[in-house]
């Protein structure tokens, strides 16, 4: 009997690591059933279909509707599931009936989330799902974070992917918006603090407005501006108040920052 299941073992582990794409390891391809084609996994089919030279041809495959997968180890096309029929291979050491997905790489902490409706990776103790931005969160933002209602359900304002399943990891900036970490970290290289959707600074520029206070003290404006003053709303705190005009910067008078724009032109006292 312990020959047996030993044997038995080995067959379901066999070729694991050992097929797949640049996406995933798996001993599986699917079958697209929007174009009946054949491919390693669903982003295969999405780059490749991305690519076509006639914009209408152009679509995207909808995981759940993937009904046949073929073993990469015997070649067999059958229903999905995890075990193959024909050879009896694990496909996918990881394996979700909902999202039709195989993953031999199980140290990516696969799960799946009922609310996301799709697969997260990073561990199930990690994540916790907030209802109101509609994704899967680390726990260290629970409670810790400004919501936005479906916050993930947009493109990343920089490159543009849409971000509730993309590959890429994605931060939650000050503002509550979302975006991928590698390019928040490309912006701030940039020397770019404020969110490319709502303008409010994405880190502490306290520092930042200190030196512009300087700067401005050392700097007299001229007779004909010095007393000309401009509405201005603050992106930070949203705020609106009239002050006096400058050419370095408006500070808002509520919270005290530089993140301002002007809505009304300066105008001479009365």
């Amino acid at each position: 009997m312990e020959m047996e299941a030993s044997s038995a073992n080995e067959r379901l582990q066999f070729g694991k690591m050992g097929y797949g794409c640049q996406h995933y390891r798996r001993r599986c391809k699917i079958r697209a059933p929007c174009c009946n084609e054949v491919f390693p996994c669903r982003h295969c089919h999405n780059d490749a279909a991305s690519m076509l030279r006639n914009p209408y041809d152009r679509h995207e495959l909808v995981r759940q509707d993937v009904k046949q997968v073929i073993c990469s180890v015997c070649d067999t096309e059958q229903p999905v599931a995890q075990v193959c029929t024909n050879c009896g291979v694990n496909m996918g050491e990881y394996f979700c009936e909902i999202c039709k997905f195989f993953d031999d790489d199980t140290e990516k902490g696969q799960f799946h989330c009922h609310d996301c409706g799709i697969c997260r990776v990073g561990g199930r103790e990690n994540y916790f799902h907030c209802k109101k931005c509609g994704s899967c969160y680390s726990v260290a933002l629970r409670d810790n974070h400004l919501c936005v209602e479906n916050s993930m359900r947009h493109h990343c304002p920089i490159c543009y992917e849409y971000l509730f399943d993309s590959l890429k990891d994605t931060t939650v900036m000050k503002c509550g918006h979302t975006m991928h970490c590698e390019c928040y970290q490309e912006m701030i290289k940039r020397d770019k603090y404020c969110c490319p959707i709502c303008s409010k600074s994405v880190i502490d520029m306290s520092r930042t407005w200190k030196r512009i206070d300087e700067e401005i003290e050392a700097t007299v404006m001229p007779e004909d501006y010095r007393y000309k003053k401009v509405w201005i709303l603050c992106n930070d705190c949203n705020d609106t108040t009239e002050v006096y005009f400058h050419i370095i910067g408006q500070k808002c008078s509520h919270c005290k920052s530089y993140n301002t724009r002007t809505i009304a032109p300066p105008v001479l006292p009365q």
